[in-house]
């Protein structure tokens, strides 16, 4: 009979499966429309179910390893729920709420840990730091842009910021499945290559969502 390990395993690929799928289905669907609101609202949930059974699988065998995907899922996770609640403060005088300043705080703190952490890995010889290290710089980033726009009125650039955010938590999402299927051919750069090849394009749309 299978264990609550290897359920939770199963859950958690199918969940990631799932968001790959969703997510697909948001960025091919018209903006805005009812298959790309209900595509998203799918990667949402899916997301959640991804970073909430990586916590089972890490307390049920808290190696490195897990560790590190945990941080990568939260990081992950963080992305899609940051570019779902920008949607919340679309208007004007809609402030940032508790939930949002403790979601962004913990990102900041998990994401820096996975930086260093990694700068103390490639520092040892061992590259996959430059992953940990990649991946944690990038949730700072984005968590340091969170508390700066929550400071101001950012209602006028929410679509940029949806569309940098989720788009970034599809790339993270595409990462984790590149790494488990490929990592024993590309190596390290099974982790990387869908950020090398998603950014310029979040750069590029970004600038002409912009101009909207």
């Amino acid at each position: 009979m299978p264990t609550i390990e290897a359920w939770s395993l199963w859950v958690h690929i199918a969940a990631g499966v799932l968001a790959v799928l969703a997510g697909t289905g948001a960025l091919v669907t018209k903006k805005g429309g009812h298959r790309h609101r209900q595509a998203g609202k799918l990667f949402l949930v899916s997301m959640g179910v991804v970073v909430g059974t990586v916590f089972v699988l890490l307390a049920l065998n808290p190696t490195s390893f897990r560790i590190i995907l945990t941080l990568v899922a939260v990081f992950s996770g963080y992305l899609a729920f940051s570019g779902y609640r920008v949607l919340s403060r679309k208007r004007p005088a809609a402030t940032p709420q508790r939930l949002d300043w403790i979601a962004t705080g913990s990102v900041v703190l998990a994401c820096l840990g996975l930086g260093v952490w990694g700068i103390v890995w490639v520092v040892t010889g061992n590259s996959f730091g430059l992953v940990m290290l990649v991946f944690g710089g990038i949730g700072v980033t984005f968590g340091t842009m969170d508390i700066r726009a929550f400071q101001r009125d950012t209602s006028g650039e929410w679509l940029v910021s949806h569309l940098q955010r989720m788009i970034a938590a599809f790339i993270a999402t595409i990462s984790a499945v590149s790494a488990v299927n490929l990592t024993p051919v590309l190596g390290i750069l099974a982790w990387l290559w869908p950020t090398i090849v998603g950014t310029p394009l979040i750069y590029y749309w970004s600038k002409e969502h912009s101009k909207e």
